[in-house]
């Protein structure tokens, strides 16, 4: 038996003893239980949860699960995308990835159907509080009540209908620490990852960061960091700051870097924190960006800094990093998210790939005239990176740029945010109302992703303001003129839709003006130009990292399904992972990336003694066990791994490879 599967047996066996103990004799078994749990089941006891009950669900109608979603409309819009990406990460594992209000009700969940059909047996659903007093011991109501991630694995469940599960669950915090939801990966325990935690950390980071930005939108952005290379990551500390240099808020890598406690730091100006004055910072930048963005705290300690946002004395930034390292990197044509827009252009994206500048050219051909364009291509083919380049590269350069992915928004809300409302035109709107995309559009660029996504209902609608070029709100009867320019991306083929009845005819003509189709990545022939181009935006041109020839074989022989959005995400984790390296090898990519590119080396490890040599320590033996198991398998590494119960990136580094 394998370590882990013996582990797993360990742990497993324990829990039980543990509950024998504790639902047996009453006494807390602290040596046998992790103490989160312990203390979760202990009130789940308070409260009088029986581990047996049968306990009956309250599943929320549509009308009220709408209402709370809105209520969320922030959260909701801002974590969509990045619950879409972590589900690609684990697709066809029998898991599923939701998000909970501060209440710990369900608003929204992707997941593989046969593991989503056995959720819903015990309503892991939308629409279903999983508050710790109401489903007992769980991932997502014992991170409510702990305030911090949690994980609950099989009989950890105070519950026993929810023993079969196993939970991950992270709480998010708004730019003022307020709790506001949870993050959670559940699955089959049976299937459980070591990795998984790891996973939803790091997304609910990015969650937090998107959601510190849409609060701060009207603010100065102050961020720093004592390494220049963390600018920009998660780890970065970032302070919104008025225009008279008032702190409105701090995330929490900014606490953890000052050392200062949130009160401290709130509502007060500037300079408690930082010697150096904000305006003194903001004109260093505006005089030459390049000078070198440095600024000391209280104690001298020295950070790496950069600003957007809307300067003091200045015009808009929009979202400009004013380091001058990041600078330099977004000049090497990188994908960077916060790159200037003057710098994203037609121009710019061609790397040498011919299909690409077939595209490029036909969309170079109707710049300024008003012909709107169809995107279509696999997703993570750079679809709205063609649209921002497309728009930066015409006539409305200088007005909004705006982008609305139909798949990524529950449908209730796509309509209210995609037209707008009126104050008070349902249940849970805000007083004030809220403008629509299209009509935030006006005057520059409208991209629609997705938008063979959208509700039939939505279609007629869309196809009304393209004809009148107007817009009217929810709850107005009064239309708004609008002038813009029309984007659409998919990744389905829209005759085919049609055909189906899920698309309108006449919409898709109105639409289709031009059509340019994006290569996959695993078509393209500039592999090794793209990715120098996105390490010198993720690192800087003058970082020196570059890759291995085993790496860059994975590259060339991967058939990358997520396509460029999953070569820059590799990229960027490949780089957090080097240490004082400058080198990308196969170590530093995700296991079947790097299986792909180590397949040939297989006979380098096997040389490592003759036949007359023994191992003599333990690491030897170790890796010649391992090397003898993957001879058994006949090379195959992932056949190896599971046998082994290991990760594929733990063989490659036992044997030797990477």
């Amino acid at each position: 038996m394998c370590l882990i599967e013996a582990a797993a047996r360990e742990h497993c066996e324990r829990v039980h003893k543990a509950r024998e103990v504790f639902f047996g004799s009453g006494e807390a078994p602290a040596k046998l239980l992790d103490t989160t749990v312990l203390r979760s089941w202990e009130r789940c006891r308070d409260w009088g949860l029986s581990p047996s009950e049968a306990i009956e669900v309250e599943v929320a109608g549509s009308a009220v699960l709408n209402e709370q979603r809105e209520r969320n409309r922030n959260l909701l819009a801002l974590a969509a995308p990045t619950m879409e990406y972590v589900y690609e990460q684990i697709r066809d594992s029998g898991s599923m990835v939701l998000l909970a209000d501060a209440n710990g009700l369900l608003l929204h969940a992707i997941g593989d159907a046969e593991f989503v059909d056995r959720a819903g047996r015990v309503a892991l659903q939308p629409g279903v509080s999983w508050e710790e007093m109401l489903r007992g011991t769980n991932a997502i109501g014992t991170a409510l009540v702990e305030e911090r991630s949690v994980e609950v694995y099989g009989a950890e469940h105070f519950l026993e209908r929810n023993g079969f599960l196993t939970c991950s669950a992270v709480p998010l915090f708004d730019s003022q620490g307020r709790l506001v939801g949870v993050l959670d990966i559940s699955g089959d325990h049976r299937a459980y990852q070591l990795h998984t935690m790891g996973l939803v950390r790091m997304s609910a980071r990015i969650m937090e960061k998107d959601l510190f930005k849409s609060e701060h939108a009207g603010d100065i952005l102050f961020g720093f960091h004592s390494r220049r290379e963390c600018l920009e990551g998660l780890g970065e500390g970032v302070i919104a700051v008025s225009p008279d240099g008032r702190v409105q808020a701090i995330n929490q890598a900014g606490l953890d870097l000052l050392g200062v406690q949130r009160r401290e730091a709130v509502q007060r100006d500037f300079s408690v924190l930082f010697e150096t004055s904000l305006g003194e910072l903001a004109d260093r930048f505006r005089r030459s960006p390049n000078a070198g963005g440095i600024a000391s705290n209280l104690e001298g300690q020295q950070f790496h800094v950069r600003l957007s946002g809307k300067l003091p004395g200045a015009t808009s930034v929009g979202g400009v990093v004013v380091d001058s390292q990041a600078r330099r990197g977004r000049a090497c044509g990188g994908a960077a998210n916060d790159r200037p827009a003057s710098e994203l252009t037609l121009d710019t994206l061609c790397t040498g790939d011919p299909q690409l500048r077939v595209a490029v050219d036909k969309a170079r051909r109707v710049l300024g005239r008003d012909i709107p364009i169809l995107v279509e291509g696999e997703s993570g083919a750079g679809k709205e990176l063609f649209a921002k380049a497309f728009h930066n590269s015409g006539a409305r350069r200088e007005g909004p740029f705006v982008a609305l992915n139909c798949a990524a928004i529950p449908e209730a809300l796509i309509e209210s945010e995609l037209f707008g409302y009126l104050g008070g035109a349902f249940t849970g709107a805000r007083k004030e109302g809220a403008m629509g995309k299209i009509q935030q559009a006006h005057g520059g660029t409208l991209f629609l992703d997705e938008i063979g996504d959208m509700p039939l209902n939505l279609q007629a609608r869309l196809l009304r303001v393209l004809q009148e070029r107007t817009v009217t709100p929810l709850g107005s009867s009064k239309a708004i003129p609008v002038d813009i320019s029309l984007v659409c991306a998919t990744h389905r083929r829209l005759k085919e839709e049609i055909v189906r009845g899920n698309f309108r005819t006449d919409l898709y003509y109105r639409l289709n003006g031009l059509s340019v189709t994006l290569p996959a990545l695993r078509e393209r022939t500039d592999l090794r130009e793209l990715v120098d181009k996105l390490i010198c935006a993720e690192a800087g041109q003058d970082s020196g990292i570059t890759v291995s020839e085993g790496a860059m074989r994975a590259f060339e022989r991967y058939p990358w399904p997520g396509n460029i959005r999953q070569l820059s995400n590799v990229l960027r984790v490949a780089i957090a992972l080097l240490s004082d390296e400058s080198v990308i090898s196969e170590w530093h990519l995700p296991e079947d990336l790097a299986e792909v590119g180590c397949d040939m080396a297989a006979p380098q490890a096997t040389e490592r003694w003759g036949s007359g040599d023994l191992p003599t320590s333990l690491d030897e033996i170790e890796q010649a066990a391992i090397q003898r198991i993957v001879d058994l398998e006949g090379g195959n590494i992932s056949a190896a791994a599971r046998k082994l119960g290991i990760s594929r990136n733990t063989v490659y580094r036992k044997i030797g490879r990477l």
